[in-house]
């Protein structure tokens, strides 16, 4: 690999990244062509499920300068029929003479596939370049993929003291309006926000994206109801689709409780219950074949401990408030029982971003044996 290599993938990286929270059940997916001469002469993103994948953009934009050129794409092209035709295909019918990738594509409808159509043309195919960083930009994919379940990433605002709210229950507001509307920015990447029913009953939020121009995509707005205690008044019910709107309950729970949300348009779930509450991973299971690939988990703290308990949690993304307000009584950003301290969940590595007067701690969860 060349410099000029890494250049020309840095810049196919930058593009996919405009897709960011748009393209899902598909990945973010950036493209360059690139002729004999060095030329950029094609570029293209992959913007949402349905729509032209990047590299077709590109080799639309490029016609026939693409004939002998190389091209740059940040996951290896697909080589099935679904929402759209297979682009390894049209990468052969362009005429294009390389393609460099980093990574082969986790879909079990692509994995290596693609590569091995380009291949069997005469296409030089390369395969490695930056293929951590890609694999970062996509890591709810590759998760979801590898995982058959969405990659779940646990949300909270806290005190300095790991509180999410005083001892009379008040969370409004912990962090300021730049750190809520950076949290807004995390739900419109994920495809559904999970809630408790403790949540809904306190605080009824509407569990909606609101940023400063209206959002394409609406997430799922999901809400644990083991026992079926969730109003059919309840704000997400009526925030957006009702459809949209799921309570998960145990599958003990009485039809009388459920037909109102159903009569409203909710949808209603229902899950085997594991020590009481509703099994989160039959849950997630449900919503991956509902093409949910990203979940955002907003809590509160008896929820973030048991999808923490269940191993369920991939990422971890925490504001802290400069607020000290104590009290034994008052809630803490994880609940349940808690663990040894040998046996607490390892993050890393972190990233700290300072968002107004607040701070935004990032990291995934580390999974395996400590090492020594």
């Amino acid at each position: 690999m060349t410099s000029s290599d890494e250049r020309f993938m840095r810049r196919a990286l930058e593009l996919a990244e405009r897709g960011r929270g748009l393209t899902s059940p598909n990945p973010m997916v950036g493209a360059v062509v690139v002729a004999p001469s060095g030329a950029v002469v094609g570029e293209g993103v992959h913007m949402k499920a349905g729509a032209p994948h990047a590299e077709i953009e590109a080799l639309r934009a490029a016609g026939p300068r693409a004939r002998g050129a190389m091209l740059y794409l940040t996951l290896e092209p697909c080589a099935h029929q679904g929402r759209t035709p297979p682009c390894a295909t049209a990468i052969v019918g362009a005429g294009v003479a390389r393609v460099v990738a980093p990574l082969v594509d986790p879909n079990p409808l692509v994995a290596g596939r693609g590569f091995e159509v380009l291949r069997r043309a005469g296409v030089e195919v390369a395969v490695g370049l930056l293929a951590e960083e890609a694999a970062l930009q996509n890591r709810v994919f590759f998760t979801a993929m590898r995982e058959r379940r969405p990659h779940v990433t646990l949300k909270a605002a806290m005190t300095l003291d790991g509180k999410i709210a005083d001892t009379q229950g008040a969370s409004r507001w912990i962090t300021g309006e730049r750190a809520r509307a950076r949290a807004h920015r995390l739900r419109s990447e994920a495809d559904a926000i999970i809630v408790g029913v403790t949540t809904v009953l306190r605080d009824d939020p509407e569990l909606t994206v609101r940023l400063d121009e209206p959002w394409p995509r609406e997430p799922y707005r999901v809400a644990l109801d083991t026992e079926g205690r969730t109003p059919p008044g309840a704000r997400f019910m009526s925030a957006g689709d009702p459809a949209r709107a799921v309570v998960a309950v145990g599958d003990g729970v009485p039809e009388e409780r459920v037909r109102p949300l159903r009569a409203v348009g909710a949808t209603v779930i229902r899950c085997p219950t594991r020590d009481g509450r509703v099994d989160l991973g039959f849950l997630l299971g449900e919503l991956f074949a509902r093409e949910v690939r990203g979940v955002l988990v907003e809590g509160g703290g008896e929820v973030h401990a048991a999808f923490l308990d269940a191993g369920l949690v991939d990422r971890v993304a925490v504001f802290l408030a400069p607020l000290l307000v104590g009290g034994r009584a008052a809630p803490s950003v994880v609940g349940g029982a808690g663990r040894e301290l040998k046996n607490g969940v390892r993050l890393g590595p972190l990233t700290v971003t300072p968002v107004g007067d607040d701070i935004l701690v990032e990291a995934d969860v580390i999974r395996g044996p400590r090492e020594a």
